[in-house]
């Protein structure tokens, strides 16, 4: 893939490890210089010398807590412009509301929203003279979905959602966009961590609290269940409800089925990286479903189909991946 990130200059704060380090190299791949960042000088070494053997990359590194106002102004010295700001730094913790002191809420407050908000300020007006600038805010789905155990934390990942709609609004038709970027449970060092607290405080095993964390996180049972109920009957209503017919009157029967399936396929491409065994799989599919179409004359047949499909797709997947606790299979 080229996102022609070449020349352009991308900033990820607490990239030394997890989800921002990934973004990191996802970026240095595409060509872009990257700023990998941290807290630790040891740290940033290793993950900007890590980065280079991996990407073979333009990598280079800023030591210092970002979350402090001087320290981002010795980073604005020292990198005045960049093309691509990832706020990525953040924290947290496992603590009941009525042990969360004030002192608690202002730190997670300084480093969750505070420091994207400052560098967002602070880097702004360059992008604007050049009239572009991607600004991205690595939120969570406890933003909207605030965990009981981490009330502090949930605030400060819905206060990045509205700090992220606000600079959008202020830079609507120019060549800058921001967005929130909201993770779900992922296998991190972080969680890592976050797992051995959580197992420290309830007695339990790590492996049993783990265990019951992603099987209580939502957003791939929601996202299974968009993909079984309501995808279906929208691709249906279209391919076969409306596409196949618009051509099964100007091309013929045959004709409407081939390229109905060729424009189902095209559909999901991207989403299976343009690997031609699963997008040939998907035109099959395509090519069933239109040819029952065609024959039944009847779209809801092809719906409960199409649903059947998906949700023998979710159980394998669920299967798989260990009621998806272990979604980075997918990969292997």
């Amino acid at each position: 893939m080229d996102l022609k990130l070449s020349k352009k200059i991308a900033l990820v704060t607490g990239s030394t490890a997890g989800i921002g380090n990934a973004i990191a190299a996802s970026l240095a791949r595409e060509g872009a210089t990257v700023i990998v960042n941290g807290r630790a000088p040891a740290a940033v070494e290793g993950a900007v010398a890590a980065m280079k053997a991996e990407t073979k990359g333009d990598v280079i590194g800023f030591a210092g807590d970002l979350s402090v106002a001087s320290v981002a102004d010795a980073l604005i010295q020292r990198h005045p412009a960049v093309d691509i700001l990832v706020n990525n730094l953040g924290i947290f913790e496992v603590r009941g509301f009525e042990e969360i002191s004030d002192a608690d809420w202002r730190r997670f407050f300084d480093v969750n929203v505070l420091s994207g908000a400052r560098l967002s300020r602070l880097y702004l007006p360059s992008m604007r003279k050049r009239n572009w600038g991607r600004i991205i805010f690595i939120s969570s789905e406890s933003g909207y979905h605030i965990p009981a155990e981490m009330i502090h934390y949930g605030m400060t990942k819905a206060a990045q959602i509205a700090v992220a709609r606000g600079l959008a609004e202020t830079t609507a038709g120019t060549g800058i966009t921001v967005n929130s970027v909201l993770p779900g449970p992922t296998r991190s060092r972080g969680v890592g961590d976050f797992v051995a607290e959580m197992a420290a405080k309830s007695g339990r095993s790590a492996e049993t609290v783990e265990n019951e964390f992603f099987k209580t996180a939502r957003d791939a049972y929601i996202l299974s269940a968009f993909g079984i109920l309501f995808a279906p009957l929208f691709e249906e209503l279209f391919f076969r409800g409306f596409l196949y017919p618009v051509l099964a009157r100007r091309l013929g029967m045959r004709a409407s089925i081939g390229l109905t399936a060729v424009g189902f396929a095209a559909i999901h491409a991207s989403q299976l990286k343009y690997s031609w065994a699963p997008v040939l799989v998907i035109f099959l599919v395509g090519l069933a479903l239109t040819t029952v179409r065609a024959i039944k004359k009847s779209v809801a047949c092809t719906v409960l189909m199409h649903m059947a499909y998906n949700a023998t797709i979710f159980v394998v997947a669920f299967i798989a991946t260990g009621g998806f606790r272990h979604m980075e299979k997918f990969n292997q």
